[in-house]
């Protein structure tokens, strides 16, 4: 037998040479201290931060936060006849509609343009106002100022020959004077309820281009369309009632001087058998008082205004 070397299969491998790249060598630099952090006898040691805490200032340095000086804004009021003022701005309340009239808030501020000044008055109707919020009230006509306002609004434009001050105050006396009429006119109309000691005007609104049946049966009969319409809605104790008012120019040219010379057509709208009851008594008593101014030799047309026809 040869004298021979047994190995074990770990010693083969551990007597291979490792590649290049895979080598251990030997460091050559000098070993860092004991005391450094880097050394291996410190290995769970990490580095200290370089970088410092921030530093906190006393409160006694002029440079604290509390101690700097800070520009201060003095809020000065603003005058009302500004036009940034709260009550100049235009804001979305007025663009709201009162439910009561169909209009926005009161306007008494001059319009851009405006070559005049206008009276910012109101007077008060005779009409009582309806409504919980206004018990022992009565409405209030627009001032001048105001029915500028509207009529701008709807798209009216002044010219120089169209309006004088003068004229604003003819067409606010016409405009209550008309209001007076249609109410009167109403009044006769609730003397059929007596149980309603006190009706009361709750809303109203201009449907001037919604002609009534009634307003369009005129026209065929060969008649002028009116030149306005309203809906009043009265309370009658507790009971919403409406009511149409048709405004006819009747072209008087002595009317137009003294401001007579629109023909109110008042009557109950068709919305219950009450309306339509009353609306047949009226045009009953109206051919009835026709006859007897007949018989007695005067004209008809003087007895009493047409007769309602039974259309709205």
């Amino acid at each position: 037998m040869g004298n021979t070397s047994s190995t074990t299969p770990t010693e083969e491998i551990a007597a291979k040479p490792k590649p290049e790249d895979q080598r251990e060598y030997p460091r050559t630099g000098p070993s860092a201290p004991t005391e450094c952090p880097m050394h291996t006898s410190n290995p769970d040691k990490t580095a200290p931060s370089t970088v410092t805490a921030k530093q906190v200032i006393p409160s006694e340095c002029p440079m604290h936060a509390s101690n700097v000086d800070k520009p201060k804004v003095e809020s000065k009021p603003i005058p009302s006849d500004c036009p940034m003022h709260a009550s100049n701005v235009d804001n979305n309340k007025e663009n709201e509609l009162d439910p009561t009239n169909m209009m926005p808030p009161a306007n008494q501020r001059p319009s851009p343009g405006q070559p005049f000044l206008l009276n910012i008055n109101r007077q008060t109707s005779t009409i009582p106002r309806g409504g919980e919020d206004h018990v022992g009230k009565n409405w209030q006509y627009p001032s001048e100022q105001m029915f500028w306002n509207a009529m701008l609004r709807k798209g009216w434009r002044w010219d120089k020959d169209a309006l004088s001050q003068q004229d604003m105050s003819h067409i606010i006396r016409i405009h209550n004077t008309n209001n007076e009429r249609a109410w009167d006119e109403i009044m006769m109309w609730e003397a059929f309820h007596p149980e309603c000691e006190q009706p009361k005007l709750l809303k109203f609104g201009g449907r001037a281009k919604d002609y009534s049946p009634r307003a369009r049966f005129r026209a065929l009969m060969g008649n002028d369309l009116p030149f306005d319409r309203h809906d009043w809605i009265i309370d009658r104790n507790g009971k919403p009632v409406r009511y149409i008012i048709d405004y006819y120019d009747i072209g008087d040219e002595n009317g137009y001087k003294t401001g007579e010379f629109v023909e109110l057509d008042v009557r109950p709208a068709f919305d219950s058998f009450g309306a339509a009851f009353d609306r047949s008594r009226v045009a009953m008593l109206r051919k009835a008082a026709g006859v007897y101014q007949w018989w007695k030799g005067a004209p008809e047309e003087q007895a009493l205004p047409p007769a309602s026809s039974e259309t709205s």
